[in-house]
């Protein structure tokens, strides 16, 4: 048996919606499917002002383009995260600030987010991971006690919550990812959502390239013209026609991808393996099946559980790797140890994760998981 780690799904109305807006000869940005995709989210969590864009990487450059961030700045994020979240400040000159991770999942840890405050930390980054909630309340007491900016990297959190709240409405500013092995996809693509309405018109314009055009299309001015930076963040209306597909059936993906991720636990719970931890979740956040991940032990251990795997065909993967060990901010500082972050790094493992996983297959993965760790109960 071969098992990828990742298959998209097709709902089967991407190609349609994909040839309307070719036939329809608007298939550059902002035109029906965008405005369609963007209220979708607007109308269903509430989000403010939504702005899609052809990454999540495009979207977190916007939020460093709008709140001004420059090289007298310090932004705190998680050091145990994708480098698009650290690329958008260091494009603008700033100062990287790496915070460590919870000891329980791999969050940023609000008391080591504490500690690096300084009267030049201008915004804190903070990273859902698999989906998961941080301890946002921590996050915006912090940011509201010493005036920060708080953007939400939500790339894994579509349709997840903290306390009732839709991860992405919290924050001054949040950004999504529609990437392939996303909940929802288009591919590439993905969305900026501005919280903040000294920021609605702003966004607008460094979203179309420093210029009014938008306003221009909605008749509120006679012309437009370059009145602020900006660059081309907008997607065509075929990555958006293929992504208000997926939207349309993000009910149907959700409900599907929670039972999947409900069979991996309740049947690894069940095996209580000693060389692993399961995934645990807060009781302030809520669970939207992005992956299903497990910790083990040791880098070892976790070495010998993907290769184990890889000989029974199985495609598991590890994730980041310490943005502030990483060769190019090592040349910036000598890394400082940030032990929950390396925990992860070394010891986190992702198992095949898609709408089309079938039990039998998901039973397989378990049953060789389960075999692998028997013969390596106490790794060294």
């Amino acid at each position: 048996m071969k098992i990828p780690f990742n298959i998209p799904f097709l709902t089967g109305n991407e190609t349609e919606y994909i040839k309307d807006a070719v036939i329809s000869g608007k298939i550059s940005g902002n035109g029906k499917y965008t405005k369609k995709c963007q209220s979708f989210f607007e109308k269903r969590y509430g989000f403010k002002k939504c702005l899609l864009t052809s990454s999540c990487t495009d979207a977190l450059e916007m939020t460093a383009i709008l709140m001004d961030v420059g090289p007298s700045d310090e932004i705190i994020l998680p050091s145990y995260t994708f480098v698009s979240s650290a690329n958008a400040f260091v494009l603008r000159g700033a100062k990287l600030v790496f915070a460590d991770s919870n000891e329980t999942n791999p969050n940023i840890d609000v008391e080591s987010v504490k500690k690096l405050i300084t009267p030049k930390t201008k915004a804190i980054v903070v990273v859902h991971y698999a989906g998961i909630a941080c301890d946002m309340d921590g996050i915006m007491d912090l940011a509201k006690k010493y005036d920060l900016f708080v953007v939400e990297d939500a790339a894994h959190a579509i349709d997840s919550f903290y306390k009732g709240k839709p991860l992405g409405s919290i924050g001054h500013f949040s950004t999504f990812s529609f990437h392939e092995t996303k909940n929802i996809i288009s591919g590439e693509g993905g969305m900026l959502v501005v919280n903040d309405e000294r920021f609605f018109q702003r966004a607008e314009v460094i979203w179309e390239k420093g210029t009014n055009r938008s306003a221009f299309f909605r008749g509120e001015v006679d012309k437009y013209n370059w009145i602020d930076i900006g660059s081309s963040f907008l997607p065509s209306e075929v990555i958006s026609a293929f992504l208000l597909a997926q939207l349309e059936s993000l009910d149907t993906i959700q409900k599907k991808r929670k039972n999947v991720w409900e069979y991996y636990h309740k049947r690894f719970s069940d095996l209580a393996l000693t060389m692993v931890q399961l995934p645990q979740i807060s009781n302030y956040a809520t669970n939207n099946a992005h992956m299903y991940y497990m910790v083990c032990d040791s880098l070892t251990s976790r070495n010998k559980l993907i290769q184990g795997l890889k000989k029974k065909g199985i495609w598991s993967v590890f994730h980041y790797l310490p943005l502030h060990e990483s060769p190019f901010y090592s040349k910036i500082k000598a890394p400082e140890r940030l032990k929950n972050c390396s925990k992860y790094a070394n010891c986190l493992i992702r198992l095949p994760f898609y709408f089309t996983i079938t039990k039998a297959e998901q039973d397989y993965i378990i049953n060789e998981v389960a075999q692998i760790v028997s013969k390596h109960n106490k790794c060294d």
